[in-house]
């Protein structure tokens, strides 16, 4: 927790140093991540979405604590210390019921944050700026702070009720759709500097109004579009010289840093500018899953060539088959032909393949998958053929050539990619 309220006096004090925000509830990732934290004795930050993980179970299935008793689990099977453990809460507000009246989803916004608060997450992103029903799809930095302060007096409460640490908090949102754009992508502006300072002033004149100014005090990032973003095939890059304005605010406000969504799959270098610049706190999910879903189809491809009886790309046909049939989280993203959707089911940046992993029918293929290469020694120039990235990786004996340490490896590769960059 120390480490996120530095983060604002280190970027003040000329320190470069940032972390990774790890917003997957796949079993994979959270074990890749928690042993990369393992091994390099670094803090690891791993975040929930009000999605993903609600008072109602969200599409994981999971409430608040029982995501914490997962974690745990996981951790206990890898040996990290808890102690070295951010649990966080994105997107915290009323958007899983904004099909609801504004009261009536709030109401239901309010139980969640408790929740969360109550099963031990200390990284409290509000988030209330999306509109219900009947009202604007965004709302005004007025509205967006009152609700967001109510959240925090729910907030508040929890944490002292249960003689639990305080929370801190981020607020804004980015202005892209989280979870990646939806549209096609050929400019993202950054957000204006103007904007940022209405959307800080506003939350310090509401949160004191409502007796919160100790919980404003927490606030120590705001989250703001620096200018990157991915589709479904393209990625807007960073570039600094566009956030120039944007980043002069933090000097006027040196309470906070930024927070910045949507980073996967930019360069390193980017990674790293995008630290050095105040924003430190760098969000990845779609791009660990995406790692995650090309070292299986890698693999599904070197079991067809080292078994007959494997029957093709079995995985690759299985999930074809599971998406077709349950087309509820892809059918309305993905546009075009029949043979343009395909593509985008599979391999889009945004990745929607990953809601389909936790599926029975999804988890059995894998299993047939793992099960087919177990106990094999895997030819090296199959991994150069379909998991070209590994290859040297093998070669140096820094990755076992198995089916399990390339799973592991191809996600570890993502989260190194962040570390360098959070650690220069």
């Amino acid at each position: 927790m120390s480490l996120l309220t530095e983060l604002a006096r280190d970027y003040q004090a000329g320190r470069v140093s940032g972390i990774t925000s790890v917003c997957s509830a796949h079993p994979a990732v959270i074990r890749a991540t928690l042993r990369e934290g393992r091994r390099t004795g670094t803090v690891v930050l791993i975040e929930a979405t009000c999605n993903q993980v609600n008072h109602e179970g969200g599409y994981t299935g999971m409430k608040p604590a029982d995501f914490r008793r997962f974690v745990e689990g996981i951790a206990a099977e890898v040996g990290f210390d808890m102690a070295n453990l951010i649990l966080g809460g994105d997107h915290l507000g009323p958007n899983p019921w904004r099909s609801l009246p504004a009261e009536e989803a709030l109401a239901k916004a309010e139980v969640m944050v408790g929740a969360y608060v109550a099963a031990g997450f200390t990284k409290i992103h509000l988030d209330a700026s999306m509109g219900c029903a009947g009202e604007p799809e965004g709302l005004d930095d007025d509205t967006t702070a009152h609700r967001a302060a109510r959240l925090a007096k729910v907030a508040e409460a929890t944490a002292k009720s249960n003689d639990l640490a305080l929370p801190v908090y981020i607020i804004g949102t980015e202005v892209p759709t989280p979870g990646g754009a939806l549209h096609d992508l050929d400019d993202v502006p950054p957000t204006l500097a103007s904007a940022a300072r209405e959307t800080i002033a506003t939350h310090r004149r509401v949160f004191a109004e409502a007796g919160l100014t100790e919980a404003f005090a927490r606030v120590i990032g705001l989250v703001v579009q620096p200018g990157v973003e991915f589709g479904h095939d393209k990625v807007v890059v960073y570039r600094p010289e566009r956030a120039r304005d944007l980043i002069a605010v933090l000097a006027d406000e040196p309470q906070f840093v930024f927070e910045a969504h949507s980073t996967d799959y930019q360069p390193e270098t980017a990674l790293a500018a995008l630290v050095r610049d105040g924003f430190p706190i760098l969000k990845v999910g779609p791009g660990l899953t995406f790692a995650l879903r090309q070292t299986l189809y890698g693999l599904d491809l070197i079991a067809s060539e080292l078994d007959a009886s494997y029957s093709g790309r079995a995985l690759a046909d299985a999930m074809e088959a599971l998406m077709l049939a349950e087309p509820i989280y892809w059918q309305r993203y993905y546009p075009g032909t029949p043979d343009e959707q395909h593509v985008l089911r599979h391999y889009s940046y945004s990745d929607r393949i990953r809601y389909y992993w936790p599926h029975e029918q999804a988890e059995r293929a894998v299993a047939k998958l793992m099960a087919t290469l177990k106990g094999r020694t895997i030819p090296e120039p199959l991994i150069a053929q379909f998991l070209a990235e590994d290859a040297e990786a093998v070669r140096s004996g820094e990755c076992a050539a198995t089916a399990d340490a390339l799973l592991e490896r191809g996600i570890e590769r993502m989260l190194q990619l962040y570390g360098r960059a959070c650690r220069p």
